[in-house]
């Protein structure tokens, strides 16, 4: 019942799409109001021409004031103009692609997500309306601008993901390097580092939590707040390619890629300046900010390059087992109460009962597992709430999350989830070997994060690429409004 599945994950990922969006319609709503006479332009409010389509100059000014006022690091002004009107382009493309392509989101499940994302914030929908009200916007500006974005991203997902494949051969592959790194005392066996001053090669692993330059003060926060999280776990015994994969089944938005052996200039200048002094097997200091999102780096190993010498040979394939065995994680044994989500209950009443049942657990006048028999409403209330031995991605994320959080023995307070309101408490963990088909399921999805970011680059150049774009005046800011 509570294992996370792909719908959940999209709804999840479109929410926090909607949420990101209300900090921006301060700056957006003059560009979304549409006069009698919008059919008649005036070319000079121009900025391109995208196949049939068009983006304004009010359009790339409104975007660069959303920018500036989230604060943080910006280009000069000519470089930001150009950036914000080739994001712009691109939207336009996809949004007309997608169009063409058949992909709609329907009012009645538009109506949907806005609940949702309602009902994320503890609003109601009047609520929700009166707060977009606030920033000056329309409520119908808001559905269209969070249904544009639900298009581009199922768009986007759908062109990219179908790009990317695996082989068995890679999956076996990756498990036989997890294999070495295992039979080597934890880290793969590679190249010798180089001297001070010497050339080198530097192999740096990333997850990347997105945060578009456009987006919210919220949204920003939010996003940064993960990455520091993120970076806190990668500094304990935990290992970064798991880390990374538990953080992309969390969000299907966070990528984890691992960049391979590159030189300094090959790298991203603000990566190399982050990683710069840190050593092979290192995190780097401090969370990475750039216009993308938030990134959180490990250097994996820093080797000398000469130039002419080959590449170092690892042992053939034959000399190391190939068996999935060596894929460690975390496991662990909880129990929880459950009140489901039904009417007659309310989110007020749910909380309320159960912080009473943390209450008397914590003061030790009732036992966890007795209050589970006796209130919880699924099927391991029987055995005291018992869910069993759960890994990484067993369980919905909202749940999975608050579990991680707590100490053995340790009650949480009470966690919503799509199945209603729990109270959880920790009983143990463990380190425990993957089975052999979750093995290979782990490999696959660690392959495809490592692949999805250049897929995704190499599918914006080619929309760009084969889209009729023509310049108009992009330098110049709109007209002030008379």
């Amino acid at each position: 019942m509570m294992r996370r599945n792909q719908f959940n994950q999209a709804l999840a990922a479109i929410i926090l799409a909607g949420l990101a969006l209300l900090p921006q319609f301060a700056f957006a709503q003059d560009s979304s109001k549409i006069s009698a006479d919008s059919k008649i332009r005036n070319i000079d409010g121009v900025a391109a021409v995208v196949n049939t389509g068009y983006v304004t100059r009010k359009e790339i000014d409104d975007r660069i004031v959303a920018l500036q006022k989230q604060g943080g690091k910006l280009p000069d002004a000519a470089a930001l103009r150009k950036t914000v009107m080739e994001r712009l382009i691109l939207e336009k493309i996809q949004l007309q692609n997608a169009e063409q392509e058949g992909i709609a989101v329907s009012n009645k499940e538009l109506d949907k997500i806005i609940g949702d994302i309602a009902a994320k914030n503890k609003l109601t929908l009047a609520e929700l309306k009166v707060k977009i009200a606030a920033t000056g916007s329309t409520y119908e500006r808001y559905s269209q601008m969070l249904r544009d974005d639900v298009i581009i991203s199922r768009y986007r997902e759908r062109e990219v993901e179908g790009k990317i494949k695996i082989s068995d051969a890679e999956v076996d592959n990756f498990i036989s390097d997890r294999n070495r790194e295992a039979a080597g005392g934890g880290k793969p066996v590679r190249s010798s580092p180089a001297v001070k001053g010497e050339p080198e090669e530097i192999d740096v692993a990333q997850i990347f939590i997105p945060a578009d330059a456009n987006a919210g003060a919220g949204a920003q926060a939010e996003a940064k707040k993960k990455a520091e999280v993120l970076l806190r776990e990668a500094r304990g015994d935990v290992d970064f390619l798991q880390l990374g994969a538990m953080a992309v089944k969390d969000n299907p938005k966070i990528k984890f890629q691992d960049l391979g052996y590159r030189t300094p200039d090959r790298l991203p200048q603000l990566f190399y300046e982050a990683v710069r002094n840190t050593g092979s097997g290192q995190v780097a200091n401090a969370v990475v900010r750039s216009p993308a999102g938030y990134h959180v780096l490990k250097v994996l190993d820093r080797r000398a390059l000469v130039a002419g010498a080959p590449e170092p040979q690892q042992a053939a394939p034959q000399e190391t087992s190939t068996t999935p065995q060596n894929i460690m994680v975390t496991q662990t044994l909880s129990r929880h109460i459950l009140l489901r989500s039904r009417a007659g209950l309310t989110d007020q009443d749910a909380e309320r009962r159960l912080a009473g049942y943390r209450d008397q657990v914590r003061a030790k006048t009732a036992d966890f597992g007795d209050l589970a028999k006796k209130y919880s409403e699924d099927g391991s209330a029987a055995n005291g709430g018992n869910l069993g031995w759960m890994g990484p991605g067993d369980l919905v994320p909202e749940f999975d999350q608050a579990m991680n959080r707590l100490q053995i023995g340790e009650v949480s307070n009470p966690v919503k989830t799509e199945f209603g309101w729990h109270l959880i408490q920790v009983l143990e963990r463990r380190e425990a070997q993957l089975t052999l088909e979750k093995q290979r399921q782990f490999a696959r999805a660690a392959i495809r994060e490592r692949k999805f970011e250049q897929a995704y680059q190499d599918w914006l150049r080619e929309l760009r690429d084969t889209a009729t774009v023509k310049i108009i005046n992009a330098d110049d800011p709109a007209a002030s409004p008379r």
